[in-house]
C-alpha cells in the first residue's frame, strides 16, 4: 500500500498552480487531462476552473487574464483540436508579450509518434521561436517532476520579455501516484540598467531639443508606470503610448501627446518624424507602433533612439539604437525618475505644443467629422467617458470598430493603480468578448467591450460563459454588416470589386437574449446614453447593438481618413 502522501499527478498539477498563486484556469476539458479535471475538483475552494463553448475563447481568456494580473494566464485544452484552436491566444500572448501558459492534453506514451488519435508534434507546430507561438514548449513524461516543469514554464512566461510557455501533458503520466510537492511561488527576475548606459541617456537628453518618449510593451505596473510619470514630470518629456498600450501612461496627464499606432493622430505623427530623440520605454517597435517600419526608418532611424526593452534579443534585432538598455520595466522606471534633471529644459514648449495636438485629436467638436447615417460615434464614446467609472475595463477585438474607442477614449492609466485596456495588438479579431467576460470573472469591475459584427461573431458564444459563472460585461456591438476593415481596403485598392466583405448577420438582440443577456439596439446617437445606463445598471450583462452604415467605412472625412494616413504609410 502506497503512503498517504501519494497522489495523483493531475492533483499535484493543481496544487502546483495554487502555489504560483493562480485561482482561475480557463479551458475546454477533454478525455486526455480527467486526472487534471478531477484535480480541479478536489481543490475547488482554492481554484476555479471556467468553462468555456471553445479553446479559442479560453486563451484569449487566459491571454486576459495574464495582462490584468503580470502572472501568467493559464488555459487548459484537449490534444489535436483544442490545442490548434488555442493557437490564436497563444499567438496574441505571444505578440503581445503577455505571460501565458497553456497546458495541453496529450495522447498516451505507449501511443506516442504513430499519429495517434488527434496527435499533433507540439514542439513543431508551437515554436518555439522569435517567430514563433511559444517561449518554450515542453512535455512531462516523469509525474515526479511536475513541480519542476510549472516553476520553470511561470519563470519563462515572466522573465525578459513576457510570453507564453505551453505544456504538453501525457495522458498516462497525470494518472501517475507520486509524492512529489509544489515549488514555492515564482517571482520574475528585475534586470537593472546599467548606470553607464543611463549617464549616457541623461546626456543624450541634455542635448536634444524635441525630445519624445514611447511607452508600452508587457512586464508593466502600476509602480512603474507611476515611477515612468515622475520621469516625465521631472524632465518635462512627452510621453506618447504604444499601439494597443494606452493605459501606460494617463491620458490626462498634461504630457500626455497620445498613442502610436494604426490611425495615429497627423499631428503627432509629424512630431515623431521632428522629434531628435526617441526614447522607447518597453514596446519591441513592430509593425503597427512604428507605421509599417516608416514612421520610424528600419534598421537605422533618423532619429537618435534610446530603446529599452526586458529581453537583451530583442534589442538590435530590427533597430540599431543610438543606445540599448536592457532592463525590465520596473526597473527601468525606477531608474529613471532617480535620473537627475536640470533646473530648466529646452524643450517645454515642444511639449506643450505635443500635449494640445493631443487635446485638439480627442475633442469630438473638432475635425469635422460628419457620419453618414444616424450615429455620431465621437458623441458615443465621450458618452461612454462620462458614465464609465475610472477603473472599468474596456476590451476590443480588432476592426475598424476599435479605432473610434482608440482615438477619443481617455485612459486613466496604470498609474491609477488598475489596468484598464485589454486589446491585442497582434490584430487578432474575436478577442474582445471573452477579454471582457475574462476581466468580469476575475476582478468584478465594469466591463465594457466594443466589437464588430464579424468580430463578435468570432467569439460570441462565450456570452454563455459569462452568464454560467455570474459574470456581467457590456458589449457595444458596431453593425455595418461587413467585415469593415476589409472592406475599407477594397475601397481604396479595388474600389469596383468588393468580393467577400459582406456579412449576412443574425438577429444580435435576440442572440444575446438567448445566452442570458440583455439587449437592446440603438438606431439615434440620442438612444444611446440612456441604453447605457440601463446596461450599467442591469444585474446581468448586456448587448447594445448600434446600426451603422457601411458608408462610414468609405466617405472621406470618417473613418477611412481618421486611418488613412498610418495605412498609407504601410503601403
Amino acid at each position: 500500500m502506497p503512503p498517504m502522501t501519494h497522489k495523483l499527478a493531475g492533483h499535484l498539477l493543481i496544487e502546483c498552480l495554487i502555489a504560483q498563486g493562480v485561482t482561475h484556469a480557463f479551458g475546454v476539458p477533454g478525455e486526455s487531462f480527467l486526472a487534471v479535471l478531477d484535480g480541479f475538483h478536489a481543490h475547488a475552494e482554492r481554484i476555479r476552473f471556467i468553462t468555456n463553448r471553445q479553446e479559442g475563447g479560453a486563451a484569449f481568456m487566459a491571454e486576459a487574464q495574464g495582462k490584468l494580473t503580470g502572472r501568467p494566464g493559464v488555459c487548459f485544452v484537449t490534444r489535436g483540436p483544442g490545442a490548434t484552436n488555442a493557437s490564436i491566444g497563444l499567438h496574441t500572448a505571444f505578440q503581445d508579450s503577455t505571460p501565458m501558459v497553456l497546458f495541453v492534453g496529450d495522447v498516451a506514451s505507449d501511443a506516442r509518434d504513430r499519429e495517434a488519435f488527434q496527435e499533433v508534434d507540439y514542439l513543431s507546430f508551437f515554436g518555439p521561436s522569435t517567430k514563433g507561438m511559444a517561449k518554450r514548449v515542453e512535455r512531462i513524461d516523469d509525474a515526479r517532476r511536475i513541480p519542476e516543469y510549472v516553476a520553470r514554464a511561470f519563470a519563462t512566461a515572466m522573465n525578459g520579455r513576457p510570453g507564453p510557455v505551453v505544456l504538453v501533458l501525457p495522458e498516462d503520466m497525470l494518472t501517475q501516484r507520486v509524492d512529489a510537492e509544489p515549488l514555492p511561488r515564482v517571482e520574475p527576475v528585475q534586470a537593472w540598467s546599467d548606470p553607464g548606459a543611463l549617464r549616457t541617456l541623461r546626456e543624450l537628453l541634455l542635448q536634444a531639443e524635441r525630445p519624445l518618449v514611447i511607452a508600452g510593451g508587457g512586464g508593466w505596473t502600476p509602480q512603474a508606470a507611476g515611477a515612468l510619470q515622475r520621469f516625465a514630470e521631472n524632465w518635462q518629456l512627452p510621453v506618447a503610448n504604444a499601439f494597443r498600450f494606452q493605459d501606460c501612461f494617463d491620458n490626462h496627464h498634461p504630457n500626455c501627446a497620445g498613442d502610436v499606432g494604426l490611425g495615429i493622430n497627423p499631428a503627432l505623427a509629424a512630431r515623431v518624424r521632428e522629434s531628435d530623440l526617441l526614447i522607447a520605454i518597453g514596446p519591441r517597435l513592430g509593425e503597427a507602433t512604428t507605421g509599417g517600419y516608416t514612421l520610424i526608418e528600419a534598421p537605422c532611424p533618423k532619429q537618435k533612439l534610446v530603446h529599452i526593452h526586458a529581453s537583451a534579443e530583442e534589442l538590435n534585432r530590427v533597430y540599431q539604437p543610438t543606445l540599448a538598455i536592457n532592463a525590465t520595466m520596473n526597473a527601468a522606471a525606477r531608474s529613471l525618475e532617480v535620473l537627475t534633471a536640470p533646473p530648466g529644459v529646452a524643450w517645454g514648449q515642444w511639449t506643450q505644443a505635443c500635449h494640445a495636438d493631443y487635446e485638439a485629436n480627442v475633442d469630438v467638436a473638432n475635425g469635422g467629422i460628419v457620419l453618414p447615417g444616424s450615429i455620431d460615434m465621437p458623441l458615443i464614446i465621450h458618452t461612454l467617458q462620462r458614465h464609465l467609472p475610472a477603473d472599468a475595463v474596456l476590451t476590443n477585438g480588432a476592426g475598424n470598430f476599435a479605432s473610434w474607442l482608440h482615438r477619443f477614449y481617455r485612459y486613466h492609466g496604470l498609474v491609477k493603480g488598475l489596468k484598464t485596456q485589454l486589446a491585442p495588438t497582434n490584430g487578432a479579431m474575436g478577442y474582445g468578448v471573452p477579454a471582457g467576460i475574462a476581466a468580469a470573472i476575475l476582478t468584478g469591475r465594469t466591463v465594457f467591450t466594443i466589437a464588430g459584427d464579424g468580430d463578435f461573431l468570432m467569439n460570441g458564444q462565450e456570452l454563455a460563459t459569462a452568464v454560467m459563472h455570474g459574470a456581467k460585461s457590456i458589449v457595444l456591438l458596431l453593425n455595418n454588416g461587413s467585415y469593415g476593415t476589409i472592406r475599407m481596403h477594397q475601397e481604396r485598392e479595388y474600389p469596383a470589386n468588393v468580393c467577400g466583405s459582406q456579412l449576412a448577420n443574425p438577429d444580435f438582440c435576440a442572440l444575446a437574449r438567448a445566452y442570458g443577456y440583455t439587449a437592446e439596439r440603438v438606431a439615434q446617437t440620442a438612444e444611446f446614453e440612456g441604453a447605457l445606463q440601463r446596461a450599467l445598471a442591469a444585474p446581468t450583462g448586456s448587448l447594445i447593438e448600434v446600426l451603422l452604415d457601411a458608408e462610414v467605412i468609405t466617405t472621406r472625412g470618417t473613418l477611412s481618413a481618421i486611418r488613412d494616413g498610418a495605412l498609407r504609410s504601410r503601403a
